[in-house]
């Protein structure tokens, strides 16, 4: 069911008379050989929906003016750090189905591992600043052009990114200090921190307390400040009589909720509520769930429940006509 591994043995490199990892093989999925080629169809066209989804909305908030605001700013960027957390796991997975080439370098599985943490992470700040973004917008309206100012959106995305390259890199130098000297088989479709801690014959005490603080103030505290800015929200919304507004409230905030409740719901089910006979394929699709299945669905969930981004691309569309 999971391939074999051809070259097993060649793959290790022995140093100071101690045999060192020099390749890991990813176990991959546990999918039939009879059935390889159904699911390398149906994984092919999922990333192709999330390149070509998450690139129409980046393309529509850079085309019209309508939507240079401080909330959409945040959304291209959500888009984009989708598009480049699934490519950083969809083209390696779709490679190895085709080759049936399992191996992975040394110096390509920390890559991987580290541009993982790097979007990953950045999803996690960014619903939060687009969380913040609309209690501002329903809790002080009058006063939100002035809280949220160009300079400051700016400086957030900025912040937001320099912070999560900087957290990533952090982990990645923890990572790359540790020997691999045992079993090289990364039961993942992809090089997984967790995975890879595994797998060391080094002290990961250092590694795990720092995941655990650290992890924290990427995941759980942004999740709790997310949860804190939505009861303001409902708190202010029962004070709001009017059909209209409510309407309009209801149509940003449910698309940002149905984002949040995908992305936390498959992290949370991942590495906080782990199943009790430590299953791998339960691991293994919930990893499918966060890398393929959620950055697809983040743009139709926006573009479908967002009348902004409707009558944008209809605008774009219209204007593409006339200068046909």
């Amino acid at each position: 069911m999971w391939g074999s591994f051809p070259g097993y043995w060649k793959q290790r490199m022995i140093m100071n008379n101690k045999t060192v990892i020099s390749q890991f093989l990813l176990l991959g999925l546990p999918i039939p050989p009879e059935h390889q080629h159904l699911f390398y169809a149906l994984f092919l066209a999922m990333y192709l929906t999330t390149v070509l989804g998450n690139l129409v909305i980046i393309i529509l908030i850079l085309l019209d003016s309508h939507l240079h605001t401080p909330m959409y700013l945040f959304l291209s960027n959500l888009s984009f750090s989708d598009l480049c957390f699934s490519s950083v796991t969809m083209p390696k997975l779709l490679q190895n189905m085709q080759s049936q080439d399992t191996s992975i370098s040394y110096a390509c599985c920390l890559t991987q591992m580290y541009f993982l943490l790097v979007f990953g992470d950045l999803e996690s700040i960014l619903l939060l600043v687009m969380a913040y973004d609309r209690y501002v917008a329903i809790c002080f309206p009058f006063h939100y052009m002035s809280i949220m100012s160009p300079k400051l959106c700016v400086c957030v995305v900025l912040l937001s990114w320099v912070f999560t390259v900087l957290y990533s890199m952090f982990h990645t130098l923890l990572l790359a200090r540790l020997s691999f000297c045992k079993d090289n088989v990364i039961h993942h479709f992809f090089c997984d921190i967790s995975a890879l801690l595994k797998l060391a014959c080094s002290d990961i005490h250092i590694n795990e307390l720092m995941i655990l603080i650290l992890g924290g103030l990427v995941s759980i505290i942004p999740f709790l400040l997310i949860v804190v800015s939505y009861i303001q929200i409902v708190c202010s919304i029962l004070k709001i009589s009017s059909a209209h507004v409510l309407h309009k409230i209801f149509s940003t905030c449910g698309s940002h909720l149905s984002v949040v409740s995908l992305f936390y719901g498959t992290i949370f089910a991942l590495y906080l509520c782990p199943s009790a006979n430590n299953s791998t394929v339960k691991e293994t699709v919930m990893a499918m769930m966060c890398t393929v299945v959620t950055p697809m669905l983040n743009p139709f969930i926006y573009s479908l429940r967002n009348r902004d981004m409707k009558e944008a691309l209809i605008r774009v569309l219209c204007k593409k006509k006339i200068s046909l």
